[in-house]
C-alpha cells in the first residue's frame, strides 16, 4: 500500500504519541509498504503555546494538497488535530477521500487542565474533527468505551508495542547512592501528567523523575527530596526504568502509557491509578497494580515478581501493533482509486491551461 500519514507530533519531539507514530512507519516500511509522513519539520512552524516542544505548522494547505496529488496514496491517516491534521482532514473531504484517525491524547481533560476551557467544548471539538473519519482507532477498550459514550462512532481497537531489546533487565545499575526503593516517574514534566501526586505520597526510599517541562523547576523547589534527573534517551533512559523497584504512573489524562510497557519490559513493575491504559494493561497481568490510594498501588507492585514482569511485556509486538493499524486503514478497492487519481490529474491540466 501507499500509506500517508499526516501528523502534528514528530522528532524531534519525544513522547508516546511520537514513539507510536515512528515505530509504525518503521513497521510498515519493513512490510512493504510505501509511507509518506507529513509532519511539522517540513513546513514553517510557530511553537505551541505552553507546549514549545510542540511546533504548529503554518500555511502548510497548498503544499500538503500537492502532496496528496503527487503521492496518490491508497490510505491515509490523520494522526492529530493540529493544522497539519486539520489540512489533510479538509482535502479529504472536499476530494471525498477515506481516511483514518486516531485518539492518542486526552485532548479534552489536556486543555482544560492548563486553560479556562469546559471539557465538554473539548470534546464537541473532537467529536467534529474525529467523526467524518472511516476509522477512530483507539488503544484500549476502556477508552473506546469511553468515547463511544460521548457520541464518537467507528472506533476500533489500534494496539501498541515495546521494544524489548532495548528494554531489558540485564542493564548496568544507575542508582547506585540512591536509598531504596527507587520509586520511578518517567514523562513530561507538566501539569496534565499528575506528577506532584506521585510526588506528595508517602513512601519509603527514593522517589526519581526523568524528563523535562514547564512544571519541573516549581516540583524540584517544592519537592528537594526527590530526585530530577532531566530528559534521558536510548540506553540511558531503559538503565532508569531497570534500576527502579517500582514505575509509578500518575496520569489519568493519557490514553494508554507506553512507558508503562516500557518500564515492564526492564521487569519493572507499575503502579498506578485505575485509568485509561493502566486498568486496560495492569489488572490480572502480575505486573503491577492499581488503587484510587496511590501509595496501596505502589506498596502493591513493589511485591511483584520482575521475571513475571518481563515476560508479561514480551507480548506486545510493534509488528502486531502494525499490522493491525494497516488493517483498519480500509483501502477504497483499486479500480475506484484509479479512476479518481485519474481524473484528478484531468482536471489539474485543465486549470493549467484555463490559467494559461
Amino acid at each position: 500500500m501507499r500509506i500517508l500519514l499526516a501528523t502534528d507530533a514528530w522528532e524531534p519531539q519525544v513522547n508516546g504519541v511520537v514513539r507510536t507514530l515512528t515505530r509504525t512507519v518503521a513497521e510498515c516500511r519493513a512490510m512493504g509498504h510505501e509511507v509518506l509522513v507529513l509532519s511539522p519539520d517540513q513546513f514553517k512552524t510557530i511553537p505551541c503555546p505552553t507546549y514549545p516542544e510542540i511546533r504548529l505548522a503554518l500555511g502548510a494547505y497548498e503544499e500538503i494538497r500537492e502532496r496528496f496529488k503527487t503521492f496518490e496514496p491508497d490510505g491515509i491517516h490523520i494522526a492529530t488535530e493540529g493544522p497539519i491534521g486539520l489540512a489533510a482532514r479538509r482535502i479529504c473531504l472536499e476530494w471525498k477521500l477515506p481516511f483514518t484517525t486516531s485518539y492518542h491524547t486526552k485532548f479534552p481533560e489536556y486543555v482544560s487542565a492548563r486553560f479556562p476551557v469546559p471539557v465538554q467544548a473539548g470534546y464537541a471539538y473532537m467529536r467534529w474533527f474525529h467523526n467524518p473519519s472511516g476509522r477512530l482507532m483507539v488503544a484500549t477498550p476502556t477508552l473506546r468505551d469511553e468515547l463511544v459514550k460521548h457520541g464518537f462512532r467507528n472506533v476500533s481497537p489500534w494496539s501498541r508495542g515495546v521494544d524489548t531489546e532495548l528494554f531489558r533487565p540485564d542493564l548496568e545499575p544507575i542508582y547506585k547512592d540512591l536509598p531504596r526503593p527507587i520509586w520511578l516517574n518517567v514523562g513530561r514534566v507538566a501539569v496534565e501528567k499528575n506528577i506532584e501526586t506521585f510526588l506528595a505520597t508517602d513512601l519509603p526510599g527514593t522517589k526519581v523523575v526523568v524528563g523535562d517541562g514547564p512544571a519541573r523547576e516549581e516540583l524540584q523547589a517544592k519537592y528537594p527530596k526527590a530526585v530530577f534527573l532531566g530528559a534521558k534517551f536510548g540506553d540511558e533512559l531503559a538503565r532508569c526504568f531497570a534500576d527502579a523497584d517500582v514505575f509509578v504512573f500518575p496520569s489519568w489524562t493519557d490514553t494508554f502509557g507506553l512507558v508503562i510497557l516500557e518500564a515492564m519490559a526492564t521487569g519493572t513493575p507499575v503502579a498506578a491509578f485505575p485509568a485509561h491504559g493502566p486498568i486496560d494493561i495492569i489488572p490480572g497481568s502480575g505486573a503491577g497494580a492499581i488503587h484510587d490510594d496511590l501509595r496501596e498501588a505502589c506498596l502493591e507492585a513493589l511485591k511483584c515478581d520482575r521475571k513475571t514482569v518481563r515476560a508479561y511485556a514480551e507480548k506486545f509486538s510493534w509488528r502486531a501493533s502494525a499490522e493491525e493499524f494497516v488493517r483498519n486503514l480500509q483501502p477504497y478497492p483499486e479500480p475506484e482509486k484509479t479512476r479518481f487519481w485519474r481524473r484528478l490529474r484531468r482536471l489539474a491540466r485543465l486549470r493549467r491551461r484555463n490559467a494559461a
